[in-house]
């Protein structure tokens, strides 16, 4: 057998060989723990142990001191059995005399080479560009420059500032809004009352706020709006209403009558707020502006010398209409109608069980603040839903007023209710009454509801034909219409299909009552004229 090599007691540790005394033995017997320990102090005096254990000891506590590796002699502890205490525990044996890949990490320490968290260089950084603008979009450099020089331009003359008479280009051109817009931005750039806009507060209150990138929908919103509030009321269009009418050459005639230029500006706001604020909470949001048509009819307005052209909200046909069947149910003229009243409209079209759910304000609420009364806005509200019942506002106000119960469904025993009035009616008019069953199939076929029986807001808004659902139920005169199909209505639609409903109801009643009124002042001349040649008699 070879000697046993000899190592330096300096670097070996006899306490790592020895496993701690708590460990209990295999067994639990003191004979197996003793025959434990010969075993591995047999294994030990082995030559090929003796030198993978001191290349272990090496690795734990680094390379050999140069001394020692150039004087071998220097080593002279002898790894054998009497290294030992006597009767403790035989350290575990490795299991194989390679060491494996984390092992050897383990042991040689941590690297600093080819670890992507090293330190060895600095790492690089990535610039992130700004995504995220509070004030909006910044203009291009080219763009604000452009701007700045217009600017620069239109105020070269006036060093103090821009007079309202000279303002004009700013609204155009800078903030490119409509031109009736000038006064109320000129009163939100003069905060101080002064009558003049300096440069500087323009550029801080427009090009500085980047508003040179903003839709069209977002400056209009910016203008009106109140500082302290993120929505639009009634009262904020109001100015912009008393301009157009102060500057539009289609409104000039009404110049002379104050009275009837402040009824065009409510009718027009009222018009506003039906069709744009779908929450019907009286408050505009920005969102809800986005989403219609307001900014192409603003735009339309203010390029279209004849305002009746402007269908959307502008059209003072449209304005007469309205105002003169309000008149015409407003017998006492107080401005405010009554049940009766609203009976007699469209000779008697409506049922009484559907102008009693008008009244108990179940669509919407009445803003005449006077119990039992509709008031003019009301009424507005009311004659835009009955003349076009395709718009989304017109259904869910009719749909409102048909569920009885308020469960979002309209049940058969819903439509009946309202269906035997209209039943009744016809047999009073000797017409040929069309029975429940056979209207119900009919109406089913029509709209085709999800849940046979069960109509929703849903399936009336994806029916073309919602309108004629409603008119079956509560409405005679467009009933019988629709069932004799008028070719006269059939020609008005084909004629142009971009028209509305209430366009061309608009447009009819408007000729009607214009050939009334030429008719009545025909007959005062007519009379006149009798008059004066009794007299000449």
């Amino acid at each position: 057998m070879e000697t046993p090599m000899s190592v330096d007691a300096g670097i070996l540790n006899s306490d790592l060989l020895f496993l701690p005394q708590d460990i209990p033995s295999p067994s639990g017997k003191p004979a197996a723990e003793k025959l434990l320990g010969d075993l591995f102090s047999q294994w030990l005096s082995l030559p090929d142990a003796q030198r993978m254990v001191m290349a272990l000891l090496q690795e734990a506590h680094g390379e050999a001191s140069p001394e020692s590796q150039s004087n071998p002699s220097h080593t002279s502890l002898s790894l054998n059995p009497a290294l030992f205490k006597e009767g403790s525990t035989p350290p575990l044996s490795p299991r194989s005399s390679q060491l494996s890949p984390r092992s050897q990490r383990r042991l040689s320490g941590p690297t600093t080479s080819g670890s992507p968290l090293s330190k060895g260089s600095d790492p690089i950084r990535e610039v992130i560009p700004q995504f995220y603008f509070p004030k909006g979009l910044p203009a291009p450099n080219d763009v604000y420059a452009e701007c700045l020089n217009r600017v620069n331009q239109i105020f070269s003359g006036y060093p103090d500032g821009l007079p309202p008479s000279a303002f004009m280009p700013v609204t155009k051109e800078i903030c490119k809004l409509p031109s009736f817009f000038s006064s109320i931005l000129f009163d939100r750039l003069d905060v101080n009352n002064t009558g003049l806009v300096t440069k500087e507060r323009l550029i801080d209150y427009w090009l500085n706020q980047n508003m040179l990138t903003a839709d069209g929908a977002t400056r209009i919103f910016s203008v009106l709006r109140q500082q302290d509030k993120n929505y639009l009321t009634q009262e904020d269009l109001r100015p912009v209403l008393r301009e157009l009418l102060l500057t539009h050459h289609g409104l000039e005639f009404l110049h002379d009558t104050p009275e009837f230029q402040d009824r065009y500006a409510e009718t027009v706001i009222f018009r506003i707020f039906y069709h744009c604020n779908k929450a019907g909470n009286g408050r505009l949001q920005l969102r809800e502006i986005k989403r219609s048509n307001l900014l192409a009819a603003l735009q339309q307005v203010d390029a279209e010398e004849d305002i009746n052209k402007v269908l959307k909200y502008f059209s003072y046909e449209h304005f007469y209409v309205i105002y003169c069947k309000f008149w015409e149910l407003d017998s006492d003229h107080d401005f405010l109608i009554d049940k009766d009243d609203l009976l007699r409209y469209g000779n008697h079209a409506l049922t009484y069980r559907i102008v009693e759910r008008i009244f108990s304000q179940v669509p919407k609420k009445f803003k005449s603040g006077v119990e039992g009364k509709m008031g003019y806005e009301d009424f507005v509200w009311f004659i835009l839903s009955e003349e076009d019942k395709t718009s989304e506002t017109s259904l869910e106000y009719w749909f409102k007023c048909v569920d009885l119960d308020s469960n979002g469904v309209i049940t058969s025993n819903e439509m009946r209710y309202f269906y035997e009035e209209q039943l009744h009616r016809m047999e009073c008019m000797a017409q040929e009454p069309v029975l429940f069953e056979d209207i119900v199939c009919q109406m089913c076929d029509m709209i085709r509801p999800k849940v046979e029986g069960h109509l929703t807001l849903r399936d009336l808004k994806n029916c073309k034909l919602s309108g004629n659902f409603f008119n079956i139920l509560f409405n005679l005169n467009k009933f019988v219409a629709f069932e004799t199909r008028d070719p006269f209505l059939i020609r008005q639609e084909r004629e142009d299909p971009t028209l509305t409903e209430w366009d061309r109801f608009a447009h009819t009643e408007y000729i009607r009552l214009s050939m009334e009124e030429d008719g009545e002042d025909a007959f005062m001349d007519g009379c006149a004229e009798v008059l004066d040649d009794a007299f000449e008699f």
